[in-house]
C-alpha cells in the first residue's frame, strides 16, 4: 500500500534533484528546469497532504487548488523567462548565466 511517506519521499528527491540542477547547471534553461522540479516537489507534497490529512473537503480541495496556483505560476514564470532568455540570446549569442552579470543597470 502506497501511503504519505513514499510521497514525500518522492517528492524530496525531487526536490534535491532540483537543487542540483540549478546549482551545476552553467546554462539558463537547465536552471529553468530546476526551478520547475522544485515547484513540481511542491506541489505533490500539497496534494498528498490534502489526499492523507483530514477528510473534510475543504481540507482536501484547499492542496489541490494551491497546488493549481502554483502550476499557474510556474507557467507564467517559464513564459517570463524565455522571453528574457531569448533577449539575451539575441544581444549575446548566448545563454550563460555567467555573461548575465553584464545586465546590471
Amino acid at each position: 500500500m502506497i501511503g504519505l511517506n513514499h510521497y514525500l519521499v518522492l517528492a524530496a528527491f525531487i526536490f534535491c534533484m532540483g537543487i542540483f540542477v540549478m546549482i551545476t547547471k552553467r546554462n539558463a534553461v537547465g536552471i529553468l528546469i530546476g526551478v520547475e522540479l522544485l515547484l513540481n516537489a511542491a506541489n505533490l507534497n500539497l496534494v498528498a497532504f490534502s489526499v492523507y490529512g483530514p477528510s473534510s473537503l475543504t481540507a482536501q480541495l484547499s492542496g489541490q487548488i494551491t497546488a493549481m496556483f502554483v502550476i499557474v505560476l510556474a507557467a507564467a514564470e517559464a513564459a517570463v523567462a524565455i522571453a528574457i532568455f531569448m533577449n539575451f540570446y539575441n544581444l549575446r549569442s548566448t545563454i550563460d548565466v555567467d555573461l548575465a552579470n553584464e545586465l546590471k543597470g
